[in-house]
């Protein structure tokens, strides 16, 4: 905040010409600060060419980056594309940031990366083979030392793979609270867990009283969970209805706890028959402005029927004075 009290009495100590320059200075002075703290403006949505879904956003190496899944039929999601951006309008591909080839134990439905940066290296988490019990496949982990990768599967078989609480192991979101400590939230049909991390990212640790997975699941939970903290708030996100329909949506809650209770407080995002059916499975980026927020999701275009026909795109999230989330507009 911009002290203006020694240049007010000052201009009214000074007469004539001076008094009007010192008032075009002070003018311009509040234009541009008030220039400077305004949203950015977007560019054109979808944000790429091409079937994207289940976007991860984030924040890295100064720039931002957006990893989503490659739409395709499950044997054909082999590989991951990221997409990086100085000024959230222009967006450069990145491809083949992670291959199936190079995760051995993967051989089908390679989907929903989630990112996050530790100690100059980038740790990017995975669901692979749609996995059911008894089968190879869950979560997974692959390490690189720079956000576009290329990445390396770190431990050569999943992270998670067994079926816990109902949940099926994948829709991973890694969260770092403001202590230090890693929470790994995930889960399909209906159902969801956190998990704590180990410091190097690469393990599930026990919580306080011994347990290694907490069930956290909301009211209407489907799958694609997201957790963010605002103001000492923690706001947990998630996906409601079928992926493949036009009611594919975004619901949340507020706790002042990582671990919930979670409340459902009501959706976010829906589908606008005048834009796009099928907006879900999202992430929130923080802008560089004081309370500056943007919601990073997928939607399908009117009139199409495909289920793997989905798009990426970005648009703001506002609060109101109270911290509810206001209703997200899509926007083309």
């Amino acid at each position: 905040m911009i002290n203006f009290a020694p240049m007010k009495r000052y201009f009214w100590e000074t007469e004539g010409f001076t008094r009007r320059i010192l008032l075009l200075a002070l003018l311009l002075t509040t234009l541009f600060t008030a220039e400077a703290r305004k949203p950015k403006s977007l560019g054109s949505n979808p944000i790429a060419q091409g079937w994207y879904a289940d976007p991860e956003a984030a924040f890295l190496n100064n720039r931002y980056w957006i990893f989503p899944t490659f739409s395709a039929p499950y044997d054909e999601q082999l590989h991951f594309d990221a997409f990086s951006s100085k000024d959230l309008r222009k967006w450069k591909k990145h491809e083949n940031v992670l291959k199936g080839e190079d995760v051995r134990w993967a051989r089908r439905a390679m989907w929903a990366p989630a990112v996050i940066e530790k100690d100059k290296r980038y740790y990017l988490f995975f669901a692979a083979n749609d996995v059911h019990q008894g089968e190879v496949g869950g979560i997974g982990v692959a390490v690189s030392n720079r956000p576009e990768g290329p990445y390396k599967d770190a431990l050569g078989k999943p992270l998670i793979q067994d079926i816990v609480n109902g949940a099926q192991p994948i829709d991973q979101f890694v969260f770092r609270d403001d202590d230090g400590q890693y929470y790994m939230y995930y889960g399909g049909w209906g159902h969801c867990n956190v998990v704590r991390l180990s410091n190097d990212l690469l393990h599930v640790v026990p919580f306080s009283d011994g347990t290694l997975y907490k069930e956290v699941t909301p009211e209407r939970y489907v799958e694609g969970p997201f957790m963010m903290k605002r103001n000492g708030k923690y706001y947990f996100m998630w996906s409601e209805g079928g992926w493949v329909g036009p009611d594919y949506c975004v619901a949340y809650a507020i706790s002042d706890s990582p671990l919930g209770p979670f409340r459902r407080i009501g959706k976010i995002l829906e589908q606008d028959p005048a834009v796009a059916t099928g907006a879900g499975h999202h992430s929130v980026l923080k802008g560089k402005g004081p309370d500056e927020w943007y919601i990073v999701y997928h939607r399908r275009p009117l009139g199409e029927t495909s289920p793997h026909h989905r798009v990426t795109c970005i648009d703001r999230m506002e609060f109101d004075a109270q911290g509810f989330i206001l209703p997200v507009k899509m926007t083309k």
